[in-house]
């Protein structure tokens, strides 16, 4: 049998070594980002998802070991453990596999199997069921039987009490249970109808009359169907030709030619029917809805990423707007490092003349605080925000830009206590307006105060697996912002909780330590915060970033630990740190090439990936890797949905990628759907093989349906002359 190890190393298509690595600094309480950056030489330079990967298999293994010794221990204390059951177990490969073979021993509730087995019918069952060719006729053995002190009173009872022992016998049979498993999986059929004989049009009207075998479903049909049986508007089953199934199950069980053969097939048959296919059609949805839950957790995972990892709008006095109409919009004016310096409440929705009032209010605020950028809200009344602003940058003569930005999860945030702790003075309403301005600023530091299943980049978020959802989208973001780094000087709470090795508590001790004795001016000083020991700093340390430190390395991702490496290396291509800080080491590159890498990187003391890691560092020290993504799209114009033509070619940003293709907002307030198969020429077999959320693509709009505030587009560029 493999080890957990050589299961790993087989699965994720890595050395033996590499995997035993990983798991020996996991165990020893290291984080994934840590290990992903700063151990790379022990494990081949795995990435972050990989490590993550490796983690939860790693989880799921020790798991199902420890599930198969609770389970020989639990056969072995009924004295029936043979060494044929024992390596049977070991070698069972899921849990359900561990489960079936336990279930002939597992503790019942009371059965018609367990009701027969109490009236004595269990040796009549045993002797029906070893089909001897020269056994009894089974009503011949049934007359032997009958018992009326034991509730036996009939040939007939004696007969059905032994048909249901033997039932369940088939029933509890791993291997039957595995071949059935393995046969509804590739011939049977996932049927949903509408409920109710009155048809009306819900979302769910493509499942109305739906067929489709089971191992070629998407994930979205099975959690749209899922969703719509809870909802009672379906009805679903699992259908399986009855004979094609029954033939693994009578080839496994009778023996032909024997007097007791018709009556084993017989409760062979009630076994599939009553008790075997009910169970398997059960493990199939449950198996279906697990896959389903799997992908879009996983595709949730996909669009977050590049969402929180979109190029910050850096440096500018930024406005923030937040859309309404009874309350109106909410305005806040915040400078290039988030700090707000204005805010407003005005009215553009009312009438023409509180449009206008809204457009002087907006200018003189402009003007006064130089405002470059607004960020707009994508919710209620923003199409007229839109408009109203467009208007005020053509009184203005230009120098002013917009952006639409998706606010999902603002007002969650602005309710918040987190947000009641950072701006205990504003309402909630303005609390949204600064969110929605930070965020174009850096969508990275505003978004991590939100629950992640509150951006909207995902699909039936609610009907996950909340732990699991929370899980995975946690690693997302915590791989993000180590990514990036964090400016230990500025970085709030709930940034710095994301960062390897500190947590909600430490993350504000930092904060408290900060506001008590000033800025840090070395990473070195995070460890006079209380709670935060030397392995949390070593875990961190690389993570954070101090600009106000003397020591240049402080800037950069070199982590403390290669320090004197970095130094060293410089030394040999003739440099020193302070060249670094005066950016003046364009060289260092060809110089290590010159030196040898191999050579260099033994004369630091470390492996080729750390090298590698410290001259990227040193080259640019405290870059965004943002920076290097295309930029977002910023407008000074408006346009409208009846503008649109088909044909027309227009550039937008991805805001979501699903299962049947991406969302791309054009600027029009409705997204458009370029459908999975208007993705590419080529054959794509999901979306996110062509594009990620942020992505700015070019499009080609194919219909547009106003009434329906539908628009189709398409990624393959038309051919001239068609429309």
């Amino acid at each position: 049998m493999d080890t957990i190890i050589q299961i790993l190393a087989r699965e994720l298509g890595q050395k033996e070594t590499y995997i035993q690595n990983v798991v020996n600094l996991i165990d020893e309480g290291n984080t994934i980002p840590f290990i992903a950056r700063y151990r790379k030489e022990l494990h081949g330079a795995m990435d972050d998802t990989t490590l993550r990967t490796l983690a939860d298999r790693l989880q799921y293994l020790r798991n199902l070991d420890k599930r198969r010794e609770e389970v020989k221990g639990a056969i072995e204390a009924q004295g029936k453990l043979t060494e044929e059951l024992s390596a049977a177990i070991d070698s069972a490969a899921t849990l359900a596999e561990v489960e079936d073979l336990y279930r002939p021993y597992k503790q019942k509730r009371r059965t018609r199997a367990t009701m027969a087995k109490e009236k004595g019918l269990e040796p009549l069952a045993d002797l029906l069921f070893a089909q001897a060719m020269d056994g009894p006729v089974p009503e011949e053995a049934a007359a032997g039987y009958v018992d009326p002190e034991k509730g036996v009173e009939t040939v007939e009872e004696a007969l059905q009490g032994a048909n249901d022992i033997i039932a369940e016998r088939i029933s509890d049979d791993a291997d039957i249970r595995k071949l059935l498993r393995e046969l509804v999986w590739k011939k049977g059929y996932l049927v949903s109808a509408a409920a109710a004989k009155e048809r009306s049009d819900t979302v769910y009207r493509l499942y109305y009359d739906f067929r489709s075998p089971i191992n070629r479903l998407q994930g979205h049909q099975i959690l749209a169907i899922n969703r719509g049986e809870r909802e009672d508007i379906l009805k679903v089953s699992v259908e399986m030709d009855r004979e094609a199934a029954l033939i693994p199950v009578r080839r496994r069980v009778l023996n032909p030619g024997t007097p007791a053969m018709a009556f084993v097939r017989a409760a062979a048959e009630d076994a599939y029917d009553r008790l075997i296919f009910p169970s398997v059609e059960r493990e199939m949805r449950n198996l279906l809805t697990e896959q389903a839950d799997e992908g879009a957790i996983k595709m949730f995972g996909l669009n977050l990423k590049p969402l929180l990892m979109q190029p910050p709008v850096k440096g500018f006095v930024t406005m923030g707007l937040d859309p309404g109409y009874r309350n109106g919009c909410k305005v806040a004016v915040v400078d290039a490092t988030g700090k707000v310096l204005d805010t407003a409440v005005v009215y553009p929705t009312f009438n023409e003349k509180k449009k206008q009032e809204a457009i002087d209010i907006l200018s003189k605020l402009i003007r006064k605080h130089g405002v470059a950028h607004i960020a707009i809200g994508n919710g209620t009344a923003s199409r007229e925000t839109e408009q109203m602003a467009v208007e005020m940058i053509r009184k203005l003569g230009g120098g002013v830009s917009y952006m639409i930005v998706n606010e999902a999860g603002a007002s969650v945030y602005s309710a918040s206590k987190l947000a009641a702790e950072e701006f205990p003075d504003y309402d909630v309403n303005l609390r949204s307006a600064v969110s929605i301005a930070r965020r174009l600023q850096d969508p990275l530091a505003e978004l991590v105060k939100i629950d992640p299943k509150s951006i909207g980049v995902g699909q039936y978020q609610h009907d996950m697996p909340q732990a699991r959802l929370d899980e995975t989208l946690g690693g997302v973001v915590e791989d993000c912002v180590n990514a990036v780094g964090v400016d230990l000087n500025t970085a709030s709470a709930p940034l710095l909780a994301y960062v390897a090795g500190l947590n909600n508590t430490t993350a504000k001790n930092i904060v408290k330590y900060r506001e008590e004795n000033g800025a840090f001016a070395t990473r070195k000083g995070v460890l006079k915060v209380p709670k935060l020991g030397p392995k949390a700093f070593e875990q961190c340390a690389g993570f954070l970033r101090v600009p106000e430190s003397k020591n240049v390395l402080d800037h950069t991702g070199v982590h403390p630990e290669s320090y004197e490496a970095a130094q060293k290396l410089l030394e040999l291509c003739g440099y020193t740190l302070k060249d670094v800080a005066a950016g003046t080491i364009d060289e260092l590159s060809d110089r290590v090439k010159a030196y040898g890498r191999e050579k260099a990187a033994e004369a630091c003391g470390v492996g080729l990936p750390t090298l590698d890691d410290i001259v990227k560092e040193l080259l640019k020290p405290g870059r965004d890797p943002r920076d290097e993504l295309p930029k977002p799209i910023l407008r000074t114009d408006v346009m409208e949905m009846k503008d649109l033509k088909p044909g027309m070619e227009l550039t937008g940003t991805v805001r979501n990628v699903i299962d049947f293709g991406v969302f791309v907002d054009i600027g029009v307030h409705q997204d458009g759907l370029v459908h999975i198969s208007q993705l590419s020429n080529r054959r794509v077999r999901h979306p996110s093989e062509v594009c990620a959320v942020g992505d700015i693509v070019t499009v080609w709009v194919l219909e547009v349906d106003e009434k329906k505030k539908r628009i189709s587009l398409t990624m393959k560029k038309p051919k001239e002359g068609a429309v």
